[in-house]
């Protein structure tokens, strides 16, 4: 059975039994509704998906796969804030007048900062240290940058990797300051997973184990009798992850270079209202 269903099975019954309730604080997201969107959390919560031995994709629903890899190349290959270089709808609410989210996510990852080799972006300074240096222990981003805050549609929730090598093989550690667990858990999970293969492969390396770091995670009070319903499930078996073997340059990679193969999942649990 997968192990990515078993770990969001954990958590989830974890902060429902165990976890905090804002209930009674203030809280800023609402419902469309306009009342108050309070959580169950968590918090410090860390899982760790070892890559070689399975793709961590639930099998409990289905995790839009193909949109998930387009976001993270829309801010990691693209280092993109323009909705319209994006496949998908998701960052609509967050744009504005001229199409941005401001200076976040992939602006921040484009930006120059200057090296002893010269000026490198975040991205390409990890493609280079992965081929020249692989075994330093200061490869990683971060793309909370406090002096652009005020000018971020939205401020970064996943905003932080570090990257290992150890022997032949690729870890990354994924910071997460909140996560809004039945939106959002499996979709960073499988952005992150899919990275580390292609960074691995252009690296000429291996994928290891993926870890995740979540500060806040804590799931919404009316997503709690639908993470209910999706947790009572019995989980299927982990698909395979296919990339294109031929690949050799990170910025060559097109989602057509991805499938999932054999991937069963179960029937939708209905459409899961957002907070604002």
């Amino acid at each position: 059975m997968s192990k990515a269903d078993d770990i969001f099975i954990y958590n989830c019954k974890d902060i429902i039994e165990n976890g905090y309730s804002t209930e009674n604080e203030k809280n800023r997201p609402k419902w469309e509704d306009g009342t108050e969107a309070y959580t169950i959390k968590k918090f410090g919560v860390i899982n760790r998906y070892d890559l070689s031995e399975e793709f961590p994709i639930l099998t409990l629903r289905y995790t839009n796969w193909k949109a998930a890899i387009d976001e993270v190349l829309w801010i990691w290959q693209k280092k993109s804030n323009n909705i319209k270089e994006l496949n998908s709808s998701i960052w609509n609410q967050w744009a504005r007048e001229d199409g941005t989210i401001g200076k976040a996510y992939g602006y921040q990852l484009g930006v120059k900062h200057k090296y002893k080799e010269g000026y490198f972006d975040q991205v390409d300074r990890v493609l280079y240290d992965l081929k020249n240096n692989p075994f330093s222990r200061r490869i990683m981003t971060n793309i909370y940058n406090f002096e652009d805050l005020n000018d971020m549609s939205l401020y970064p929730c996943a905003y932080s990797v570090t990257f290992n090598v150890t022997g032949k093989k690729l870890n990354a550690i994924l910071n997460q300051r909140s996560q809004d667990t039945l939106t959002a858990n499996n979709w960073n999970v499988v952005q992150y997973a899919a990275l580390v293969h292609m960074f691995a492969q252009v690296s000429g390396l291996e994928a290891g184990e993926l870890i995740h770091v979540i500060s806040d995670m804590h799931i919404y009070n009316r997503h709690i009798d639908m993470v209910k319903k999706l947790i009572s499930r019995e989980p299927k078996k982990a698909p395979k992850f296919v990339i294109n073997n031929d690949i050799d340059n990170f910025y060559d990679f097109k989602l057509s270079d991805f499938n999932v193969i054999d991937y069963e999942y179960g029937e939708s649990i209905g459409k899961i209202p957002v907070a604002i």
